[in-house]
């Protein structure tokens, strides 16, 4: 399977039960087409670098995924048709991947970025002790 990345920018009008109908309806699409999907990271309403659209905002999801070729014109076509999304972006990472060894390291990796992050509030309490600063 090849392993994807979707970017794509939702209307910042919508209330936030058509927000999460889009999101929905996108990752379903995937599984629909025999894809798996491995994260879903949404980012938020953030400003856009210019306008689309008529929008200066807008809601930023980003969706990795794996599954064969054609997936991605089936995702290109809803995403042009559907008017809740203004903007999105494709990008093919790899031409083989396990999806289940990606969903496994995006697990791994949140827990690896919590841990650092707690050493190195110890670090800081220690330094701060050998230091004199109280």
């Amino acid at each position: 399977m090849r392993y994807y990345e979707t970017l794509y920018i939702i209307n910042p009008d919508l209330a936030d039960d058509d927000y999460r109908d889009v999101v929905t309806k996108m990752t379903g699409l995937v599984e629909k087409n025999e894809g798996v999907v491995t994260k879903v990271d949404e980012w938020g309403k953030r400003t856009l670098a210019y306008d689309v659209k008529k929008f200066d905002r807008g809601y930023y999801v980003l969706l990795q995924y794996c599954g064969e070729p054609g997936i991605t014109a089936e995702l290109k076509r809803e995403m042009s048709l559907d008017d809740r999304v203004i903007k999105y972006q494709m990008v093919k990472l790899s031409d083989s991947a396990d999806p289940e060894a990606l969903k496994a390291e995006g697990e791994k990796g949140k827990t690896e970025v919590v841990g650092d992050v707690e050493d190195t509030d110890e670090t800081s309490t220690e330094d701060e002790g050998e230091n004199g600063i109280q």
